[in-house]
């Protein structure tokens, strides 16, 4: 935590502020969330959260939460709580490694900022955005500017992190509603690619992966496509990347939509089947690493693509180094002179 910092947060995630210390203005960064605990309690508490969100099922509620208490969460809690073991930091300020990497980058976002406050929350599971607010209206702290840690805007998670503000009125807040394009984004995203390149070789090919959408929600007016495809011809651009050495797709899909193709799995076959065997996969969908990019990623899908003949190689995701902090800096500077 920097030291000069006034409000903090304990690993809890309850505020710590000093008598008479409280700024006017806090930075909330929001990331989805995560279970507290790798275990299938722990991830069916989660779940069900995460899963009882209309901007995420939408199906009927009268229909839905049946099914998900009754054979979902049965179902796939052991089972997830599996992945999230293989995956969770067990150091001094272990975790879940989006829970850890948020707080962390929270606190080099302070570094960069240390006129506001800055802390992080999650949409579901804890600390929730909602009890956040209420705790910097407690600490005196007069509006809040809300940082989904989304690059790109879709009404299933940006959206929903507005339903919440939305429905708690504790302090005046803003939203920034997205990021895909941000110069100093982009840059950072950059910069890291060419930092594990170097380090580690460059593949063959280079292929960014997105969390996937049910493909109904693109047909109603949805920008997150757009935006996903946007941003990674922004970065192959400034990567001098021919059409021929990069490719976008998407993963994590579930349930039974048709999702936004081509899938990730799909596409690192079809690559496979042409003969190149040597890839790399970046995410800049994700701000930090967590369970769709580790254990999905540089887990299954590298061992599944080693057993079609190719080497996938990983390129982490910005987390909470100082280019990320720094631009995420900047963006909460420029809205806030525009809510000023």
């Amino acid at each position: 935590m920097p030291a000069h910092a006034s409000i903090g947060a304990d690993h809890d995630g309850a505020l710590t502020v000093p008598p008479g210390q409280a700024p006017e203005t806090a930075l909330i960064l929001v990331n989805l969330g995560t279970p507290d605990a790798p275990t299938p309690q722990g991830v069916r508490r989660y779940l069900a959260e995460f899963l009882s969100d209309r901007r995420v099922v939408a199906l009927p509620r009268w229909l839905w939460l049946p099914l998900l208490h009754l054979a979902v969460l049965p179902l796939r809690a052991k089972v997830v709580a599996k992945k999230y073991a293989s995956i969770w930091m067990r150091d001094e300020d272990g975790g879940s490694p989006l829970a850890v990497y948020t707080r962390r980058l929270a606190w080099a976002v302070q570094n960069e900022l240390p006129q506001l406050r800055v802390i992080d929350a999650m949409r579901y599971g804890s600390p929730s955005l909602a009890a956040r607010l209420a705790q910097l209206r407690e600490a005196g702290v007069r509006r809040a500017l809300v940082l989904p840690l989304y690059p790109q805007y879709s009404t299933s998670t940006t959206a929903s992190v507005g339903d919440v503000l939305a429905r708690e009125k504790a302090l005046p807040t803003r939203m920034v509603e997205d990021y895909h394009l941000d110069e100093g984004w982009l840059d950072a995203v950059v910069d890291s690619i060419r930092a594990h390149r170097r380090e580690q070789g460059a593949g063959e090919h280079l292929l960014f992966s997105f969390h996937g959408l049910p493909q109904r929600l693109v047909d109603a007016g949805d920008p997150y496509a757009r935006h996903c495809e946007a941003g990674a011809r922004a970065i192959a651009l400034r990567l001098h990347l021919s059409a021929e050495e990069w490719t976008l797709s998407y993963q994590s899909r579930f349930g039974r939509d048709k999702w936004l193709e081509p899938s990730t799995q799909g596409t690192l076959h079809a690559l496979a089947a042409r003969g190149v065997r040597d890839v790399d996969v970046v995410a800049p969908g994700f701000a930090v690493d967590c369970i769709e990019t580790l254990e999905e990623v540089a887990m299954m899908l590298a061992e599944d693509f080693a057993a079609h003949g190719g080497t996938l190689r990983y390129i982490p995701c910005l987390n909470d180094t100082r280019p990320h902090a720094r631009a995420l800096a900047d963006i909460a500077r420029h809205e806030l002179d525009r809510w000023t």
